[in-house]
Parts: structure tokens; sequence; C-alpha cells
């Protein structure tokens, strides 16, 4: 089956640093745009970053310009989010998409969604 399984969240204290993991099962990432999303409790989920198929093309909401990194290695059918300088708003379960198209921050349009891994940043 299809399927997109995230890893690598946990307890950081602030300024810390998390490398969030996004590997697919059952297809292959090379022809997919991937968004990273997050969503806290008692607020919407929204657009971290993105990535095209090729990788050639980024974004990142201005909340995490400068800090964060998304990549992707196609050979392991996985990407990545590089996050440092971590902060306490930074908290909230991520979860990686996978967009046949052009992908962007909107969650709408994305075809596969992972089940979320929690990344708390406190003191």
């Amino acid at each position: 089956q299809l399927q997109l399984v995230e890893s690598g969240g946990g307890l950081v204290r602030p300024g810390g640093s998390l490398r969030l993991s996004c590997a697919a099962s059952g297809f292959t990432l090379d022809y997919y745009a991937i968004g990273w999303f997050r969503q806290a409790p008692g607020k919407e989920r929204e657009g971290v970053s993105c990535i095209s198929s090729s990788g050639g093309r980024t974004n990142y909401a201005d909340s995490v310009k400068g800090r964060f990194t998304i990549s992707r290695d196609n050979a392991k059918n996985t990407v990545y989010l590089q996050m440092n300088s971590l902060k306490p708003e930074d908290t909230a379960v991520y979860y990686c998409a996978a967009d046949l198209f052009a992908g962007g921050l909107e969650p709408q349009g994305y075809d596969y969604w992972g089940q979320g891994t929690q990344v708390t940043v406190s003191s």
C-alpha cells in the first residue's frame, strides 16, 4: 500500500536541532513534489516547506526561513527537513505529504500524507 512515514521527532531545547525524515513505501517519490506541514493543538495545519520533484525549487514559510532546510534523496526515496535554531513555537506534529503536481505550502491538492511525528521544543 502507498504510505509515507515520518520519523526523527522528539524533545529538544530551544536553539537545538532536529532532522525529520519522510520515507515512502509502495511508490517512488521521484515524480512528486513534497511538502512539510505542521499542526499545533488548537491551531490550523500550516505549510512549513516544500520541494519540487527535482529538488530545484524550494519554498519556506516566513516563520522558518533561515532556520529550516528541506532536501530530498530520491535514491533513498526519502525527503528531509533539517530544523535548526528551534523555538518553542515550532512545537507541533509535523507531517509530510506528496503531490504529483507543483506542490506548495497549501495542503489542498496533496495526494498522500504521513501519520506525523511530534516535535516538542521546551526548556
